[in-house]
């Protein structure tokens, strides 16, 4: 029984086509719509799942081609992000089998094209638990910068979301750990290789420069719609980070950035020390920004990819505050008035401080020289 699947995302192709091949399916895979129809021609599949919102045209246009021909009895199958009511009766009227909306497990897609067309005379004795696998809306990138982290990579977390949240891509950039830092890397990445990288810096370069070359290395898959950061000792867990891409999907913002100001029912533990002077330093940053962010200097960031050259083309003058730069670089471009649209500032529903951090209270104080420096050069 053959299956073609039509999506321009990598990403869900490769999770579809492992899931669908494990269960003794025939497979082919298009990424875009006209290698679709090219290909629906000649392999003549028994069933097409196919996703809506493509770049060269419409999966309508692909309906519309099966539909419209002689093997027009060949069931088609929409999965997509795009849950416009008119899209999906346009579809309907078309001739459509079944509509999926992603998000949409990998179980609930196989038990649809089963009820379509029955499972495969002979599937696989050994079949791969699918529970809680998820097939997502949009295909996200996150840069996890770790300089010596051998120690505090929770790779089990990792491994677990990458598993189970299909269409993230995780990107770790190694800035020239002295320890096994890339070791541990390279193991967390066996067995998935398909959404997890390393980009491997020789030297040491800072967290700034390490976030930068990886967000510009993402920049460079066109699949990706959001691109983000994240600190490698997940004191931002990936509930919220996914909070923060489903409020940039939903909305016109730009950025959305965690906030770890403290709310009700929210965890947010802080030692009493860094508190006192993280709210001195955002003080001076709302000085120097003429915004009224409260913590800019959250590890956890997304950005629509539109934004990525402006904001990482050119180096930070700071190793630690490339955040308050990306803040200043928007603004500068934007205006004020439209950047402050354009950023959100979202509170986390939990974040903890992770012991082992990089930085000390003596770089603390000289966070208010950098703070000076950028004031000056940003002017």
């Amino acid at each position: 029984m053959k299956i073609l699947t039509i999506d321009d995302q990598q990403l869900i192709l490769l999770s579809v086509e492992k899931r669908l091949t494990e269960l003794g399916y025939d497979v082919m895979t298009a990424d875009s719509g006209q290698k679709g129809i090219e290909l629906y021609d000649s392999f003549q599949p028994d069933l097409v799942l196919v996703d809506i919102n493509m770049p060269d045209i419409s999966g309508l246009e692909v309906v519309k081609h099966i539909k419209g021909g002689e093997r027009n009895a060949t069931p088609v199958l929409v999965m997509s992000g795009n849950t416009e009511e008119a899209i999906i009766m346009d579809g309907f009227t078309l001739g459509i089998d079944d509509y999926m909306k992603k998000p949409v497990s990998l179980s609930e897609m196989s038990a649809r094209i089963k009820r379509l067309i029955g499972a495969p005379v002979v599937e696989l004795k050994t079949e791969i638990s699918t529970g809680g696998r998820m097939l997502q809306k949009n295909c996200v990138g996150v840069v996890i910068p770790c300089y010596n982290e051998e120690e505090r990579l929770s790779g089990t977390e990792f491994k677990d979301f990458a598993h189970s949240n299909l269409g993230y891509h995780l990107c770790f950039v190694n800035d020239g750990s002295t320890d096994n830092t890339l070791k541990v890397l390279e193991e967390l990445r066996k067995g998935n290789e398909s959404n997890i990288s390393i980009y491997d810096c020789e030297k040491n370069g800072g967290k700034a420069e390490a976030v930068r070359l990886g967000m510009l290395h993402m920049a460079k898959d066109p699949q990706l719609d959001y691109i983000g950061f994240l600190d490698a000792d997940l004191s931002t867990d990936f509930r919220d980070f996914d909070d923060l891409v489903e409020t940039l999907d939903k909305s016109n913002f730009k950025i959305v950035s965690g906030s770890r100001m403290s709310r009700m029912g929210a965890d947010i533990t802080k030692e009493s020390a860094r508190k006192v002077i993280s709210m001195t330093i955002n003080l001076i940053i709302r000085t120097i920004l003429r915004m009224p962010f409260n913590d800019t200097q959250c590890g956890a960031k997304v950005m629509d990819r539109s934004v990525v050259p402006l904001l990482f083309n050119k180096p930070f003058i700071t190793k630690w505050l490339f955040d308050v730069e990306m803040f200043i670089r928007m603004r500068k471009h934007y205006g004020k008035v439209e950047a402050k649209k354009l950023i959100c500032e979202q509170p986390l529903k939990r974040w903890i401080h992770a012991d082992g951090s990089k930085l000390s209270m003596k770089d603390s104080v000289k966070i208010v020289g950098q703070l000076a420096k950028i004031a000056i050069v940003y002017r």
